[in-house]
């Protein structure tokens, strides 16, 4: 089976061209291919599909196997493959997730995709649809106590769970300690992604993200998205931020008139390879 190695700001997938190529079992396989000592090595695999609703279809399987809904910095990459790869030449271009279509709006270069502006659509912030188990219309900076300590958190889907806080310094976290703590907390039924966000500016923050199934990666789009509503809806800063991941940077709008969040950044191919399917 043929493969290819993508990445965006670090976040890295297994990317498996399903026009051409079948996958029987892709969670088994995601975990086999994930492992970064006797496998390929990625955050887990994403199969590019036909779609009747959109010009193509993603579908994601974490590292541990676990079937996830969307994946920002992974959406900017199908569009680099799909473009690049001359399976649909269009721009923009529409791809379809568990979470619903997506709208890609390529920025090209000498005939290859540089850059990605994803249309995310709007943010849930109702409980029961992101989902988190608490009470009241949403969840803005309500006290939530992790591993003994009280904690301030803001909860917004992007397609799928985030739950996010600040903090004073990102670097000096203990993220194997508390991120499983986050992950597997109560009020989440289904999990939930975290992010820890240390204010720069009104304009800029960094960011550190343990995503469910998956551990701290180097970047996550969708929690960047989420991230941004939290810093705008706690008044940490504007509708439009700059995030710094250890990956690299994102920019993302929440536009107040559409109420869709807007993220763009880069997407790179890696490698291209064969492997026993």
């Amino acid at each position: 089976m043929k493969f290819t190695k993508m990445q965006g700001i670090g976040n890295d997938y297994i990317y498996i061209n399903c026009f051409e190529e079948k996958v029987e079992d892709p969670a088994a396989l995601s975990v086999r291919l994930s492992d970064r000592r006797f496998g390929i090595g990625s955050d887990g695999i994403i199969l590019i599909k036909p779609s009747e609703e959109a010009d193509c279809e993603m579908d994601i399987y974490n590292a541990d196997g676990s079937r996830a809904m969307m994946c920002g910095n992974g959406i900017r990459c199908v569009g680099k493959y799909v473009y690049d790869r001359g399976i649909c030449k269009k721009n923009p271009l529409r791809v379809d997730t568990q979470s619903g279509v997506k709208t890609l709006y390529l920025h090209v270069e000498n005939d290859a995709v540089q850059t990605v502006r994803v249309d995310m659509g709007a943010p849930i912030l109702t409980p029961v649809e992101i989902p988190v188990q608490m009470p009241g219309e949403c969840v803005v900076n309500v006290p939530y106590t992790v591993n003994g300590k009280e904690e301030h958190i803001t909860c917004v889907s992007m397609g799928n769970p985030h739950c996010v806080l600040f903090v004073d310094d990102v670097d000096a976290l203990d993220l194997e300690k508390i991120g499983p703590a986050f992950e597997n907390a109560p009020i989440f039924p289904q999990r939930v992604n975290t992010e820890f966000i240390q204010i720069i500016s009104e304009k800029e923050v960094k960011m550190r993200v343990w995503e469910r199934g998956s551990g701290e990666t180097w970047a996550c789009g969708t929690g960047a998205c989420a991230s941004a509503v939290a810093c705008a809806l706690n008044g940490k800063t504007g509708r439009q931020v700059r995030l710094h991941l250890r990956g690299g940077d994102l920019t993302v709008q929440w536009d107040e008139q559409t109420g869709s969040v807007f993220m763009e950044g880069p997407a790179a191919f890696v490698f291209d390879g064969t492997v026993d399917a």
